[in-house]
């Protein structure tokens, strides 16, 4: 039986295409590249702020394989797929890494199957939920991952599309689920480094794209590590959370704030 593919609108501008050209993927369309050059033009920095994520990713998943030992991650809103996904930078370290990817948007789904890999060992799955359902995420989750052992939760940049506070609550049901031991690898975009660029950013995201999102400041972001044990370096820009280059000068700052987090 066929499998039934989500009707996507090529005409309408949408943030994980637009993301997707920021990083320099090829999955997007030509409206998708006229507003990301319009946001980038408003905000310079935008894919710095792209390639900084990505990177933050990379060290953060490499850090919990090889010194945290952890074995499963659940990676919410994780976007259209690019180089160093999580799975990809996870079982290059240790095969047997099991990984769950979340996301409800059209476009991912459509690309799904190349999330979809896997070592023999581990296993790769994507579930379809969005982050305003935890117990959709939770329920579908445990069916690739044992929720009774420790699970690296990690929220990029996606927190930011939940435009009110429910969203400190919707984290805590996550994290809640997950036994000690776990980790929450969370970051977020701020107005702390070019304010009214980033605000400018905003806006035109807002005015053109169909997924509306919001720049929160450091002390609303450390909120969502309540509870937990802050690793070293703490919520810094994400480019200063333990840089490969440990001897160069500190890399510059970008405007989205970020860190790790253990679970008691």
């Amino acid at each position: 039986m066929p499998v039934e593919r989500p009707i996507i609108n090529s005409g309408v501008p949408h943030s994980a295409r637009i993301w997707n050209h920021w990083l320099g993927g090829k999955d997007c369309y030509e409206i998708d590249r006229q507003v990301g050059d319009q946001i980038a033009e408003a905000n310079p920095a935008i894919r710095d702020i792209a390639r900084e994520q990505r990177a933050f990713l990379v060290r953060t998943v490499e850090y919990l394989v090889t010194e945290a030992g952890l074995r499963q991650f659940l990676d919410v809103g994780t976007g259209l797929p690019t180089a160093n996904n999580t799975h990809e930078v996870a079982q290059r370290l240790v095969p047997e890494t099991r990984i769950v990817y979340v996301d409800h948007d059209p476009i991912v789904l459509a690309h799904a199957e190349a999330l979809l890999t896997s070592t023999p060992e581990g296993a790769t799955a994507y579930i379809d939920a969005d982050l305003k359902n935890p117990e959709a995420i939770l329920e579908q989750a445990a069916t690739t991952l044992d929720l009774t052992q420790p699970v690296a939760l990690i929220l990029l940049g996606i927190a930011a599309h939940v435009t009110d506070d429910s969203v400190y609550a919707i984290v805590s049901r996550l994290v809640d689920a997950l036994p000690s031991g776990s980790y929450l690898v969370f970051c977020d975009s701020t107005e702390v480094v070019h304010p009214e660029q980033q605000r400018a950013m905003i806006e035109q995201w807002n005015k053109a794209s169909d997924n509306p999102r919001l720049n929160r400041s450091p002390e609303q972001l450390a909120r969502f590590f309540d509870g937990l044990d802050l690793l070293e370096p703490g919520l810094v820009s994400v480019s200063r959370w333990r840089p490969a280059d440990t001897d160069a000068q500190a890399p510059a700052e970008v405007d989205t704030f970020g860190g790790v987090a253990r679970k008691p």
